[in-house]
Parts: C-alpha cells; sequence; structure tokens
C-alpha cells in the first residue's frame, strides 16, 4: 500500500484572503491506496457495521457510531481511549455522497475535551479512485484546521484509522 501524507499551511495557497485569517488554519492531505475495488472502500466509509470496525486511531478506537449517509444527513461518533476510558465524540454532516467516488461531510469535536475544542468545523473530503490493478486510490483531506499543531494531531490520528481500515479491508469477510 501506498502512502503521501501533506500537511499545508492555508497561507501558503490561500488567494485573495487575509493573511492573518489564512496563517490561523492549516489543511491535511493524505493519499493512500489498498488492494480491494473501490466499492469495497466504499462500503466501508458508508455503512454501519464497517464504519464502527475502523474510524479511530488504534489507541482511540469507535465504540459508537451513527450514520444517515445521504446528502444534509448526520453521522456522530464517539472514540474510547484504550488507556484510560475517556470518551471522545465528534460529529458533522454529510455534504456530497457521490457513490462509489466522492464523500464529503463536515467534522467537528463536540465538548471541550480536545485540542480544538468546541465549535471549530472542519470539511473532510474523500475520493476513490480505481487503480489499474483492480485497487483503490484514495485521495483524503481534511480542510480549516486550526494549526498546524492540530494539522500534525489529526495526521497522525488517520493515518492509524487508515492502517485500522486496511486491515478491516485485507480481512476474510
Amino acid at each position: 500500500m501506498a502512502l503521501d501524507r501533506t500537511m499545508v499551511d492555508a497561507a501558503d495557497t490561500a488567494r485573495g484572503g487575509s493573511p492573518a485569517a489564512a496563517e490561523s488554519h492549516s489543511d491535511l492531505q493524505i493519499t493512500r491506496e489498498f488492494s480491494v475495488a473501490r466499492e469495497r472502500v466504499w462500503r466501508a466509509w458508508t455503512q454501519l457495521d464497517a464504519i464502527v470496525r475502523w474510524l479511530g486511531p488504534s489507541d482511540w478506537p469507535a465504540v459508537e457510531v451513527t450514520a444517515d449517509v445521504r446528502v444534509g444527513g448526520a453521522w456522530r461518533a464517539c472514540l474510547r481511549s484504550r488507556n484510560d476510558d475517556r470518551l471522545l465524540w465528534q460529529s458533522g454532516r454529510y455534504l456530497v455522497v457521490e457513490p462509489p467516488e466522492r464523500l464529503e461531510f463536515t467534522f467537528a469535536w463536540e465538548g471541550s475535551n480536545h485540542e480544538d475544542g468546541p465549535g471549530v468545523e472542519t470539511r473532510v473530503t474523500v475520493i476513490l479512485e480505481p487503480t489499474a490493478t483492480g485497487g483503490t486510490r484514495m485521495r483524503f483531506s481534511q480542510t480549516g484546521l486550526l494549526s498546524r499543531q492540530s494539522a500534525a494531531g489529526h495526521l497522525k490520528g488517520w493515518e492509524s484509522t487508515f492502517e485500522r481500515l486496511d486491515e478491516l479491508l485485507t480481512s476474510p469477510s
């Protein structure tokens, strides 16, 4: 599986915006290849019984997920620390649902027990492309993160999460 990842300061790519505002946000981009067809990856992103099996980093796996996968539909997930049973809730709304190619949704942490705090809404885009070998290239981005530190933390979390996704996709079903 190939992996490419970047963190981009919004100030590096912003056009026509206030430099002060642009410098306060960072974006995250991850490209990853899976050895299974994109329809299977799409199902993992959109079916509850699959989402709960891979969502969240290995040390903060999801223990509860709800998802109404349609434009305007809501999603919500609870992650639980393996170390001390702390809970982190995240939620959002689906903005674009184009099977089996594109999924966009808002992403926000609930409560104040996360570094980003309440009220910070980011946007996640997942684009699934078939590869010549029958696998899937996933282009993932998360925009609107508060800082490079936040982007670095989310990068670590998403990389671990996508390891769990790969394990689910390559395990016998």
